[in-house]
């Protein structure tokens, strides 16, 4: 099992950026290392459906949606088990509660976060507001 808190919300106004942070902490008893776990962020609108981000495996290979493809940076520290999110060029669009998640790598694949059915397999944080003012 994995408990993941994201922090590092926050308002801002278009043109600006934030970053977000995804710390994990891993059951020490159970079966799976923090580096087996590939990480994801989500992100959902009011009355829209939850649309993934981007995701990042224990070796830092990701991939973006198309929406903020050349605009956010995912990374990834191992020894602190911690996933970064780097937000710039926000615009309002961007506005939403921003959450991360977490699925077994073997289980998934990376990129799994396209696929709307493996949602429901993944560990998931509390979120963190992001608001982008015009």
């Amino acid at each position: 099992a994995v408990d993941l808190v994201e922090s590092g919300g926050g308002a801002v106004q278009s043109g600006g950026s934030l970053t977000l942070s995804c710390a994990a902490a891993v059951d020490p008893w159970g079966s799976f290392p923090y580096e087996s776990f590939i990480i994801a962020w989500f992100r959902q609108a009011p009355g829209t459906e939850r649309e993934g981000v981007a995701d990042i495996d224990a070796e830092n290979r990701a991939t973006y949606s198309d929406a903020v493809k050349d605009r956010f940076t995912i990374s990834r520290d191992n020894r602190q088990s911690t996933v970064t999110l780097v937000m710039n060029n926000l615009k309002p669009e961007d506005t939403a509660m921003y959450y991360c998640a977490a699925v077994v790598r073997g289980r998934y694949n990376l990129g799994w976060w396209q696929a709307r059915g493996n949602l429901d397999g993944a560990s998931w944080g509390r979120g963190t507001q992001v608001t982008v003012s015009p």
